[in-house]
């Protein structure tokens, strides 16, 4: 997913010639500029980032963390910040054995259905990419109740990131919360627009439900999940995995 974002995490030369390799497999992928994906919003968060985030949105060190994606560009150390940050940290690979993922490993929409599963029945769940998979989950959980569903600012995020040191830890988290939201699945962030003047009376089936159906979003022992799978919208069940694929940032 890296790769295909065409996004940079300050990894050099050696992140640009790999990540830049597997663009070049795809020749109908645009030209990539980093900076100002970035600046747009349009860049995944690195873990360290989505620690962060979380942490200042007031989760604490105890709830427990599934991460959805494949293998993690740069492997262990790019997740050591966010285990460091929420050492309750499960994958597939750490949940279920490799007898039990064998019929699954080989194909890519088998291994994102298993995925699917855990997150769409997550407490709350953390979107970090573009993606259909993450756009699918984020509709389903808004459509069967409004299940917490954070999706990162990552306009204003990116340069908040960047000026984190030269502010106070209190300043920082009073940023974080004010920046996101309308970004935390809440029921009204959504208003209707010039495209929905055919939808009769509302184009939100839950225009008069109580405000309290939105419920409480921080609870300490939360079960969050971020996805970070690049998926296709035809995507066959038994297409073999392409490796190269799923070399993905992370969430």
């Amino acid at each position: 997913m890296l790769a295909f974002s065409g996004c940079y995490y300050g990894g050099g030369d050696k992140e640009r010639s790999e990540l830049g390799k597997i663009r070049k497999k795809w020749k109908t992928l645009h030209e990539s500029h980093p900076d100002k994906a970035r600046r747009h919003g349009r860049c995944p968060l690195s873990p360290e980032e989505v620690g962060l985030m979380l942490r200042s949105l007031g989760y604490g060190e105890d709830i427990h963390i599934y991460v959805a994606s494949g293998e993690i560009y740069g492997g262990e150390e790019t997740l050591s910040p966010l285990k460091a940050l929420f050492p309750n940290f499960y994958t597939k690979d750490t949940l279920a054995s490799k007898d039990e993922l064998e019929p699954f490993s080989a194909f890519s929409s088998r291994m994102a259905a298993l995925d699917f599963i855990v997150c769409d029945e997550s407490d709350v769940f953390v979107t970090n990419n573009h993606g259909n998979m993450a756009k699918i989950l984020a509709g389903r959980r808004r459509y069967f109740g409004h299940k917490s569903t954070i999706r990162p600012n990552g306009r204003k995020l990116y340069r908040l990131f960047l000026n984190r040191n030269y502010m106070s830890h209190k300043e920082f988290v009073y940023r974080v919360n004010k920046y996101q939201k309308g970004f935390m699945g809440e029921p009204k962030e959504i208003g209707p627009s010039w495209g929905v003047f055919h939808e009769n009376p509302s184009p939100c089936i839950c225009e008069k439900a109580d405000n309290s159906t939105g419920g409480e979003i921080l609870h300490s022992t939360s079960r969050l999940e971020t996805s970070s799978r690049l998926t296709s919208t035809n995507d066959d069940d038994d297409t073999p995995e392409d490796p190269e694929v799923d070399v993905l940032l992370s969430d």
